[in-house]
């Protein structure tokens, strides 16, 4: 399993948009991978391109929310967004 996060340089842990398109990257990596498909097999089953999905893995372009939900039911996936507490600093 690959982290692309440990890539990150430390001015841009404070860049919540940068760690989001890290966190997808892995993610759509990880289940792309584990069902055995292509960049390309997975941009025409979600309506892309190729290099779309390049550019998401690499964590290059963050994905608009309609092209996330094509993603995740591509890798029959559901897509799951909440929000979370910030930890309190004390």
């Amino acid at each position: 399993m690959r982290n692309l996060r440990v890539r990150l340089p430390q001015q841009d842990d404070a860049d919540p948009e940068r760690e989001m398109s890290y966190d997808i990257a892995q993610q759509v990596f990880e289940e792309r991978t584990a069902l055995g498909l292509t960049q390309g097999e997975l941009a025409e089953r979600s309506g892309t391109k190729q290099p779309a999905i390049s550019g998401i893995e690499s964590a290059k372009k963050l994905p608009t929310l309609g092209l996330l939900l094509r993603i995740a039911a591509a890798l029959d996936r559901r897509l799951v967004i909440r929000f979370e507490k910030i930890k309190d600093s004390e």
